[in-house]
């Protein structure tokens, strides 16, 4: 299967710029020291890939194991070793799936979502001290052009496999 670029126009100036923050901010945000600094703020003794996985469940319904790892875009055998540590850390349970009684979900305990929601706590802290010079406006437009910005990725990535769905079923490039 060949992966022929997209024909699209060149990135606009403001474009160019909305890629280099959201470089910056993945950067900041994912530096290992940063994570350690939280993590100690919240109290919670987790590596990244656990907060992870611990955000995603604590977001939606109990979930398998393999809609996690889906979700998290990694190897279902990375979220089975997650889940074991979470599972004796006392974080996450495994409940029946009630649409297949030989699979099973993954679902936070008290002690899960307490985590979580510390974790978010700190993390909201910082975030607050670091916009503390921002308009409740500014805010706002900020918080709904973010959410607009995650639809329209979301929206885009999945024309974008439905495109190479198509593609694949046809023995061609879409």
């Amino acid at each position: 299967m060949s992966t022929e670029p997209l024909p699209i126009a060149p990135a606009s100036p403001e474009v160019i710029e909305i890629e280099r923050a959201l470089t910056r901010i993945t950067y900041l945000s994912t530096r290992a020291r940063q994570h350690d600094r939280l993590m100690a703020l919240a109290g919670v003794p987790l590596d990244r890939a656990a907060v992870a996985l611990l955000r995603q469940v604590a977001d939606s319904e109990p979930l398998r194991p393999g809609e996690l790892a889906q979700r998290l875009g990694v190897e279902a055998s990375h979220v089975t070793r997650t889940v074991q540590q979470l599972q004796k850390s006392g974080y996450v349970t495994r409940v029946p799936d009630p649409d297949d009684g030989r699979a099973q979900r993954i679902q936070l305990t008290a002690a899960g979502r307490e985590a979580i929601d510390r974790v978010r706590d700190a993390g909201a802290r910082g975030m607050q001290l670091a916009l503390a010079e921002w308009s409740p406006e500014e805010l706002r437009q900020l918080s709904a052009l973010f959410h607009r910005m995650v639809d329209d990725f979301l929206t885009h990535a999945i024309d974008d496999d439905s495109e190479q769905s198509a593609g694949e079923r046809t023995g061609g490039a879409a």
